[in-house]
């Protein structure tokens, strides 16, 4: 049965603005479900469609009241103290289907790299590349507006009990939600993996490298976003430099909410560098945006070009003399010269 909330009146202007906020979703719901796809794949195997999100208000609303009315529902009967435990359990219900669509999106992610890595080309290879990055997508916006929801009745959980709601096994990680719950186990298991899944994450790869000075922060943005377009579930790994070029795409990504690698040198000297531009083509990356800077950056042109990987290069000279001129065109251009890292992008 629909519940209707009475109507709101206000006496004065200034009252306005709280009634307002109270008829407006948080932003964790309007960025969950106030934008969706154009498009969108509901199950596995279905035909892309134009499918609508829930409103982003009721969305938030019933996600506390269905928390609220169980609570107020036992209030003051012999059903009371269970009040809690069934209110656990609907949060726990979000939580159950939050990580089975995080497991599905993963392994997309992993689907797509691999046809990334291996392209095929012609009608087949294309559409099902597109059909599976319209499906990982799909799944990743279902997954946070269940996220979103989770969290929201988590919080109406604690209100109302006192307690702060808890999963019954393995670790709650909101996307959407400053506060997290890290069990014992994940965070050993993390430790342990620290170090190998910093040269093998998952999903396709993009390698990103330049100098300690570079100004032209809107030249790398742009070229960036047009290789997330290409690549929506990249992984962006940089060579680590604190500034210049590389802080800037660390910026981008942090901006983008896109996940980085920061793949440091292991050693000093010239040998490590080359050693860790080797260890880098071998992470099989899918695409690369490298700045001009030292021999070392030129030898990992070398490598990612004999190694077939497509590179996004440009030169010192390619940035705008100062902020006040704008970014100039990037598409054709000069053609870029083989094994070298002094090179512009095509």
């Amino acid at each position: 049965m629909t519940r209707h909330e009475p109507v709101r009146s206000i006496a004065r202007f200034a009252d306005l603005k709280t009634l307002y906020a109270e008829m407006t979703a948080t932003p964790e719901f309007q960025a969950a479900f106030g934008d969706p796809l154009p498009l969108s794949i509901i199950e596995p195997a279905d035909e892309p469609g134009e499918h609508g999100m829930p409103d982003e208000l009721a969305a938030q609303a019933d996600s506390a009241g269905v928390i609220a009315t169980l609570f107020d529902l036992f209030a003051d009967t012999r059903l009371e103290p269970l009040a809690a435990e069934i209110a656990w359990g609907f949060v726990n219900s979000f939580h159950f289907v939050a990580g089975k669509l995080e497991r599905r999106e993963d392994s997309l992610a992993d689907e797509i790299g691999v046809l990334a890595r291996n392209p095929e080309g012609g009608e087949v290879y294309n559409r099902e590349l597109e059909e599976k990055q319209l499906l990982c997508q799909s799944t990743a916006e279902q997954r946070l507006a269940i996220e979103t929801m989770r969290d929201y009745a988590a919080e109406m959980y604690r209100a109302m009990s006192g307690w702060p709601w808890s999963p019954a096994r393995g670790s709650r990680a909101s996307r959407t939600s400053t506060a997290s719950q890290i069990a014992a186990v994940d965070f050993l298991r993390a430790r342990q993996l620290e170090l190998r899944d910093r040269h093998n994450p998952k999903g396709p790869i993009v390698i990103f490298s330049g100098p300690a000075v570079w100004h032209d922060v809107d030249l790398l943005w742009e070229r960036l976003d047009l290789v997330r377009e290409q690549i929506p579930h990249m992984i962006l790994i940089t060579t680590a430099q604190r500034a210049g070029a590389d802080l800037i795409a660390e910026k981008w990504a942090a901006q983008r909410k896109v996940q980085t690698v920061r793949f440091n040198l292991m050693g000093s000297g010239m040998k490590a560098a080359f050693s860790r531009n080797r260890k880098l083509r071998d992470l099989n990356p899918v695409m690369a945006v490298l700045c001009e800077g030292s021999g070392v950056q030129a030898n990992l042109y070398e490598e990612l070009d004999a190694a077939g990987v497509p590179i996004h290069a440009f030169r010192k000279s390619d940035q705008a003399p100062d902020k006040g001129m704008p970014v100039r065109s990037l598409a054709g251009g000069r053609r870029r010269e083989r094994r070298r890292a002094a090179a512009v992008a095509a």
